[in-house]
């Protein structure tokens, strides 16, 4: 049975958190006990980036390219009541830094990981670069997206050192200070382009990415900052969007692993974040600008393995966030990447249920632990042999096949369900073990509770229907489950008994508090 304690009604939405595992032998029913009277964070939303597929795929034949938004941004159901996508709250831009105008001359080797400017050699603007990008900014908007992120890898080649998009020394900045101001300006100018083009508004400009590692090596566009450089950066981005009387906000640091927010680590000037650029007493202290978001973000690769670490490391992230007044983080990039201490390894394609439960398990703690206010994956569509896709595809510029992942449909659990402003609330699940992760949301305003339930075992578990407690204590005789498994994708079922939660599944509880 699963219970609310105190009163029904919260401020805003919630999410429930406690990780915890289906017992193999399934007995007994378990209870699920929720407190609404304890909350945590509120959901900001959930996300994926257009890096890199989308500068081609964008171009593709209109029937190919809107199934694809579909399944990304749609909040639409099929007749028989499946969700039709899953419905992202948020969408991630890639601002270019020019790679694609060079060709071979820029370094970077593999042309889908080059990106266009829209900043032409002779200092004139063309906008009609990234177009095929523009047109999944519009489709994210079409079907209901609301929030946009513009985020860069490098600065533009007119700025860096080097005329390129990637540091010609290892670990050394490629931008120098007196570039700082023009690479602001013409971020401001960019997005003030798109707008005028798409009608959108990004909420978010980020920067800097991953900034503690090398960036060398011509795999991609990057770039590489102490955190004295990064406020530097800052500073300049601020003052230009003041100037400007824009509403955008600045993301900061997407650091490229967690523990680059807590301490220095292997990457001295690198790291320790959270101290060092939201502190008033550091030197890089930017907190008080006001073009600034009250956010942290980091990036959630090679973290997540041995659990028992994951889950330590966040509660450390968790404490440290909460210590600094109205600061919220996010987890702002990931996809399944090295070989986790054995549990998964990110190499070679697979759209099936074991990367799928994978990644539930990740969400769940990032935000059950971390209490992450925004969940944001990498790549939306891929054409590599990686575990790093929600949608593949042929690696074909103009038209190919297209696949969907059991990746993007369990996201999807999470992503079409936790809408923004959403709140997480505690929950407990007595005589649970560790092959099961349970988070439940708390809608106040429409009364709705929303549970998440990832099933990484392989036995069946039944959870007892639930019962209210409140001013009113009541039966829960409509429940709506979604369901993702081998042969499901978000599969809708209405339930009224004890509910079955088969193995290797993920399950998506709504009903009504009303």
């Amino acid at each position: 049975m699963i219970q609310l304690k105190g009163k029904l009604f919260v401020p805003v939405l919630g999410l429930l958190y406690q990780g915890m595992a289906m017992a193999q032998s399934a007995n007994a029913p378990l209870t699920l006990t929720i407190d609404v009277n304890k909350t945590y964070q509120t959901i900001h939303n959930f996300s994926a980036s257009d890096a890199w597929s989308c500068q081609f795929v964008g171009n593709w034949p209109d029937a190919k390219r809107n199934a694809m938004a579909d399944w990304l941004f749609s909040m639409d159901t099929a007749a028989n009541g499946n969700p039709r996508g899953i419905g992202l709250s948020m969408w991630r831009f890639n601002l270019g830094a020019g790679s694609s105008e060079q060709g071979s001359a820029s370094g970077i080797r593999d042309e889908w990981r080059r990106a266009e400017s829209f900043l032409e050699a002779d200092g004139s603007y063309n906008w009609n670069k990234q177009a095929a990008q523009q047109w999944f900014l519009k489709a994210a908007k079409a079907r209901g997206v609301n929030d946009f992120l513009a985020f860069y890898n490098s600065p533009p080649v007119a700025f860096t050192k080097n005329k390129l998009a990637f540091a010609a020394v290892k670990g050394q900045c490629n931008i120098d200070s007196a570039n700082y101001q023009a690479f602001a300006n013409y971020t401001l100018k960019a997005l003030e382009g798109i707008k005028k083009r798409t009608g959108i508004h990004f909420n978010y400009i980020s920067p800097v990415n991953e900034p503690q590692w090398d960036w060398s090596d011509g795999g991609q566009e990057g770039c590489p900052y102490t955190n004295q450089q990064i406020s530097g950066v800052v500073k300049a981005l601020s003052n230009a969007l003041q100037q400007n009387r824009s509403a955008t906000k600045i993301l900061i640091t997407e650091a490229g692993h967690i523990k680059y927010l807590l301490k220095d680590d292997d990457k001295p000037g690198k790291g320790n974040q959270l101290n060092d650029l939201l502190q008033p007493a550091s030197a890089s202290y930017v907190g008080n600008l006001p073009s600034l978001a009250p956010v942290i973000a980091a990036h959630s690769y090679f973290s997540t393995s041995p659990y028992p670490a994951s889950v330590a490391l966040r509660k450390q992230l968790a404490e440290r966030v909460a210590s600094v007044k109205g600061l919220s983080f996010w987890q702002s990039e990931y996809c399944i990447l090295g070989d986790n201490d054995g549990e998964i390894n990110g190499n070679k394609r697979d759209t099936g249920m074991r990367p799928a439960l994978y990644l539930a398990r990740t969400i769940h703690t990032d935000l059950a632990v971390a209490n992450a206010a925004a969940w944001q994956w990498w790549v939306a569509i891929s054409p590599y042999n990686y575990k790093d896709g929600l949608i593949y595809i042929d690696q074909h510029k103009t038209d190919g096949n297209f696949y969907d992942s059991k990746m993007l449909w369990a996201l999807g659990n999470y992503s079409r369900f936790i809408r923004p402003g959403m709140q997480r609330v505690e929950a407990s699940l007595p005589g649970a073990d560790s092959t099961c992760f349970v988070s439940a949301f708390q809608d106040a305003r429409n009364k709705k509770t929303v549970v998440v339930i990832v099933n990484t075992g392989t036995a069946s578990q039944a959870i007892e229907l639930a019962t209210l407690a409140g001013k009113k204590t009541k039966r829960i005789t409509q429940l709506e489950t979604y369901t993702t498994s081998v042969g499901q994708k978000l599969a809708r079922q209405h339930v009224s008994g004890p509910l079955q939660v088969a193995p290797e599944s993920i399950v998506t509880l709504v009903f009504n508090n009303k």
